[in-house]
């Protein structure tokens, strides 16, 4: 690394100044070591020294940014890792939001919860800490929990802020701090949701990265810590019960349809005592766990990344439901906010669902109980993102409710008025809105066994209920391709080629539409390209929000008059989706 003896010296003061307020005695001591190493003290190579310098600067190379989403990034000393020096200083600036905010009129409150990530439940103690010593009343979960319960704790216990500290399905070295604002704060259809512009650039503001950590004040106690397993007023419970009222909403709990064996993993996640307990409120009681993968760890020691949607995740709970001649697999992520469905196709064997199979399908299920409201004023909304199936909006017209379409993140499909149904393709699903305004895989995961369990009991399963749609609905078959960079740089000039020379034709069809999203249109820009051919084939072209790739998302159409024209039906929707991604590809310059 080319860095004169200053730089040197300067980035070692900052490190040895870090380390000297960390209140964790272990990052400190790592960021000492690091500091040592790239000062050459020790046995130890050039090289070894190098790269201490790089990681150390890449630690200081700036405050993480806080946006719509939070913070996320690995675990680590120094202002561009997740610590608790990096969370003290933003719960400090979150507390400033809030007061300002609140004003005289009311004093503000707020809940913490946090997953059984390393660090996590460190993080979640230091924001009650920093939020009580600065007046806000302050509810902190009492043990690890899935994140729409800290969600839904928010809308229940009427508060102005939550946060909830998990990485989701992030790998086991990171974690991450997201903010829910309620109450007073966000009343109407955004109670509960996660925070947008401009609050996201109000409370960046607020973040003093600078500040020595002693002047921010830290209360001892004095924050609540709500009632968990066992105790009277059971947080958790609570939330069981609203959520196990769902099933009863579409059958009794008591009838038919019950005999269901499921396999259900948490993917080593905060997940699987919460959902059990569901199941088993609703009725479910043959629900057997991946035992390799039931219990917390915040290592995923049997995965190499805790994503239901990574190839080989899933492998452990559909061998089990192969062997054990299931009816159905669930999966939820390490924090339960997203639910991924496997099942069994004739010709096939056991595979996953797509994200928008099951959006369709719960969309499908859903409709019928919102008729009686769907023939007065107000009705029903139904929504999705940009990026995901259309055959929702489909599904909702036939069933006489509204179809909204907003951009990616729930933090959109949340704040949609009327909202009765949202998901997007990456297996988040808000069944539930008045109970969670954010995707919960707990109560998407008790409905898709209710819809299981109803089609057994007539005879039928999930991939024929596909099929169905299909037949009545139109076939929409989707893929996605996803290019990764080595830079952030890349993404813009790979976009700048697509507008300059956009593809002519999507797998033979013309393109007859290219609409660049960030000027905007139907919904607020957003960077991104949409391409709609002649055929009714789409693609959506976006950087991702988080990682240094390219995302793509290609949808095909096709109209099936009958049940035995489904099969060649699907075959030839994978072969267009086959050339739509060539296509792609060669407007990429790939």
């Amino acid at each position: 690394m080319n860095t004169t003896a200053a730089e040197t010296a300067a980035l070692l003061a900052r490190a040895r100044a870090w380390a000297a307020e960390d209140p964790d005695p272990e990052t400190a001591e790592q960021l000492l070591a690091l500091a040592a190493a790239a000062e050459g003290n020790g046995a130890g190579s050039g090289a070894g020294r190098d790269l201490a310098l790089r990681d150390l600067a890449d630690r200081f190379a700036g405050p993480l940014a806080f946006g719509t989403a939070g913070l996320r990034a690995a675990l680590g000393a120094g202002p561009n890792r997740m610590n608790r020096a990096v969370v003290r200083r933003t719960a400090a600036g979150l507390a400033r939001y809030l007061l300002r905010q609140a004003g005289d009129a009311y004093v503000p409150s707020a809940v913490v919860g946090f997953d059984a990530r390393h660090k996590s439940e460190a993080f979640a103690l230091d924001t009650a800490a920093v939020f009580t010593a600065a007046g806000i009343e302050t509810f902190l979960l009492p043990s690890p929990l899935p994140t729409p319960v800290l969600a839904w704790a928010v809308r229940a216990l009427e508060c102005e802020a939550g946060v909830m500290v998990t990485a989701s399905h992030n790998p086991p070295q990171d974690n991450g701090y997201k903010v829910y604002l309620g109450g007073e704060m966000a009343p109407g259809d955004g109670e509960g949701a996660q925070i947008v512009s401009p609050a996201d650039r109000e409370i960046a503001a607020l973040i003093d990265h600078d500040a020595p950590l002693g002047s921010i004040p830290l209360a001892g106690a004095g924050w609540t810590v709500l009632p968990g397993a066992g105790e009277p007023g059971d947080l958790a419970a609570r939330y069981v019960s609203d959520v196990a009222a769902l099933a009863s909403a579409g059958s009794s709990p008591d009838g038919p349809g019950r005999g269901l064996r499921i396999v259900f993993t948490p993917m080593h996640g905060v997940g699987g005592e919460t959902l059990s307990r569901v199941f088993a409120a609703a009725g479910f009681t043959d629900v057997a766990p991946v035992d390799a993968q039931a219990a917390p760890d915040p290592d995923f020691p049997t995965v190499d990344f805790p994503n239901p949607e990574e190839p080989g995740a899933m492998d452990l709970a559909l061998a089990q439901a192969e062997s054990s001649a299931a009816d159905l697999v669930i999966a939820t992520d390490p924090d339960a906010d997203r639910c991924a469905v496997g099942a069994e196709f004739p010709g096939e064997g056991w595979r996953m669902l797509r994200g928008d199979e099951v959006g369709s399908l719960l969309g499908a299920y859903l409709a019928p109980r919102f008729r009686a409201e769907a023939e007065g004023a107000g009705r029903p909304v139904f929504a999705n993102s940009i990026v995901s199936s259309r055959q929702l909006g489909r599904i909702a017209a036939a069933h006489g409710l509204e179809h909204r379409t907003t951009l990616t993140g729930f933090k959109w499909i949340a704040r949609v008025p009327g909202l009765a149904y949202g998901y997007e393709e990456a297996l988040g699903y808000c069944v539930a809105p008045d109970l969670v305004r954010d995707k919960d895989g707990i109560s998407a995961a008790l409905l898709v066994a209710e819809l299981a369990a109803d089609l057994k009991h007539e005879g039928r399963s999930l991939p024929e209920a596909l099929d169905e749609l299909a037949l009545v609905h139109g076939l929409y078959a989707t893929d996605q391709l996803s290019v990764r960079v080595a830079s952030l740089d890349l993404l813009g000039a790979m976009m700048g080629r697509l507008r300059a020379h956009p593809p002519a034709s999507l797998a033979g069809s013309e393109v007859v539409s290219a609409l660049d999203l960030a000027e905007g249109g139907q919904l607020p820009p957003t960077e991104g390209m949409c391409f709609l051919a002649a055929d009714d084939t789409r693609v959506i072209v976006r950087p991702s929000g988080t990682e240094p790739k390219l995302k793509c998302y290609l949808e095909v159409t096709a109209a099936v008059g009958a049940a035995d024209e489904l099969p060649a039906a699907r075959a030839a929707a994978r072969e267009r989706l086959e050339a739509v991604r060539r296509d792609v590809e060669e407007a990429l310059g790939l």
